[in-house]
């Protein structure tokens, strides 16, 4: 599953993190938006279609040379980013690498600090991915497989990975590997009558 990172030794993928366009492969920027907002069934307004579109343009100014040249289609991606977050309240930064047809189907509350998001899936609001505690490295992140199904406030934390095909439930707390094809759930509620019955 995932290799074990030393918290001490920077990693070389830590190192080039963010410094080249990270989307996928074979398809140009106007291809991966309008490929991302028929995964959103073409509601363009949809808050999940605009986090994506901005984390796109953000990989794709990366391709940008010199620097100097990035510079002002670098400023629109940050104050571009700023407002997802504030008006969607979605946090996706472009260092995340971001597969093919992901869809986030709700706003508010999305931390997404995933090393990799694969493709083909699903993510509800109130998700948060990061480092497992304060202090952790970055690169101490998870990796989330393809076709993973994510339920709503679920927390994914630590450098661990999520395999393919996984479905995660809601409210779900996850800082281990989990394999491929498996199915993450809390225990069933207590159901039990409020008072007792009357005699």
């Amino acid at each position: 599953m995932t290799p074990v990172l030393d918290p001490d030794e920077r990693p070389q993928s830590d190192i080039d993190l963010g410094r080249r366009n990270m989307n996928p492969p074979g398809r140009s920027l106007l291809e991966l938006i309008r490929e991302d907002l028929t995964t959103h069934d073409g509601e363009w307004m949809s808050e999940g279609f605009l986090a994506l579109a901005v984390h796109r343009y953000g990989n794709w100014r990366m391709s940008i040379r010199p620097r100097l040249l990035r510079a002002p289609f670098s400023a629109v991606y940050h104050l571009l980013q700023k407002l997802v977050h504030l008006y969607c309240g979605i946090e996706l930064h472009y260092t995340v690498q971001l597969g093919r047809r992901v869809r986030i189907w709700h706003r508010g509350g999305m931390t997404l600090s995933a090393i990799r998001i694969g493709d083909d899936t699903h993510l509800r609001q109130n998700t948060t991915m990061g480092v497992r505690r304060r202090g952790d490295p970055r690169w101490l992140r998870p990796s989330i497989g393809s076709r993973c199904d994510i339920g709503v406030g679920a927390v994914i934390v630590g450098g661990i990975t999520i395999g393919d095909d996984c479905v995660i439930g809601a409210n779900v707390g996850i800082a281990e590997d989990v394999p491929p094809g498996s199915i993450v759930t809390l225990p069933k509620p207590v159901v039990r009558p409020l008072r007792a019955p009357p005699e």
